[in-house]
C-alpha cells in the first residue's frame, strides 16, 4: 500500500484505501467509495479478487466507477481495463524452473525472476455504459479488447 500511496502523491492523486476481506465487504467498500467522491476504483492483484473480479466488475458499474484491475483477465469479467503480468508468460517460465530442477539443479540455486511480459486489456462494452470513450492511442497499446 504504501508504494500505491507514494505513486499517487507523485501523480498529484489522493488514494482513499478501502480493504475488503471476503466478498460482503463490497457493497460497503463502495459506498465508502462513493463517500470519498472517489473517481475510480481498483483492486489490488492477488486469489481474493481473481476469485471475485465478476461482483467487484458489476458493484463499480452500477456506481458509475472506472475499474482497474492487475488481474490480467480482469477486462472479461467486466472491469473497464486490466493491466497485468501475462498468465502464460508465467506459466512457461514456471515450466522452465520445473525442467531446471528434473535435471537436478537445486532450486535455491535458480535465479529470482520477475516478469516483464505484460498484458493490456481494455473492455468497451463497460467504457460505453459508462459514457466513456478511450483514446486511439490507448487502445493500439491493448494486447486485447473486449466488445
Amino acid at each position: 500500500m504504501r508504494q500505491y500511496l507514494a505513486s499517487g502523491r507523485q501523480l498529484g492523486l489522493k488514494l482513499q484505501v478501502i480493504e475488503v476481506q471476503r466478498p460482503g465487504d463490497f457493497p460497503a467498500a463502495f459506498e465508502a467509495a462513493a463517500r470519498g467522491n472517489a473517481q475510480a476504483i481498483m483492486t489490488a492483484q492477488g486469489p481474493f479478487f481473481l476469485q471475485h473480479l465478476r461482483p467487484f466488475a458489476e458493484l463499480a458499474l452500477k456506481q458509475k466507477l472506472p475499474s482497474f484491475s492487475g488481474e490480467p483477465t480482469a477486462a472479461n469479467a467486466g472491469v473497464l481495463m486490466s493491466a497485468g503480468a501475462s498468465i502464460s508468460a508465467s506459466c512457461h517460465r514456471s515450466a522452465t524452473y520445473v525442467d531446471h530442477i528434473l535435471k537436478g539443479a537445486k532450486p535455491a540455486d535458480l535465479p529470482l525472476e520477475q516478469s516483464t511480459t505484460l498484458g493490456l486489456e481494455i473492455n468497451l462494452k463497460t467504457a460505453k455504459t459508462l459514457g466513456l470513450s478511450i483514446p486511439s492511442s490507448v487502445l493500439l497499446r491493448a494486447d486485447k479488447i473486449i466488445d
